[in-house]
């Protein structure tokens, strides 16, 4: 019984040590942003679109500007930029707004006239 006490006390100190290692080496990047420097736009964008855009961030409690950078940033590198229960928001938040336009509908975009 000793024998195993010991080697359970090892496996905690071992545990511990890496966990504590772990703990120092991890960087959260909330604590350590990184400073830009940002700008007014004034961009035109499809009106349900920025609905379904304003309504995501809301979900998300950012701001738009930070989910548009999050979207562009993945989409530089060929990254997906949302998971697949976000995905399932989106859908809700399009069939909400009335937003039927999809990615085969780019560039293909023309404004009314008023």
């Amino acid at each position: 019984m000793a024998a195993f006490s010991a080697a359970i006390l090892f496996s905690d100190a071992v545990v511990s040590r890496l966990l504590l290692w772990y703990i120092c080496t991890m960087v959260d990047e909330r604590n350590h942003p990184l400073l830009v420097e940002r700008v007014q736009t004034g961009v035109r964008i499809e009106k349900q679109l920025l609905k379904v855009l304003k309504g995501l961030a809301e979900l998300k409690d950012m701001t738009l500007g930070d989910l548009l950078e999050g979207i562009v940033l993945h989409a530089f590198e060929g990254k997906a930029p949302f998971s697949p229960e976000t995905l399932k928001d989106i859908e809700k938040l399009r069939s909400i707004y009335g937003l039927t336009l999809k990615a085969s509908d780019s560039h293909q975009l023309r404004e009314r006239r008023k």
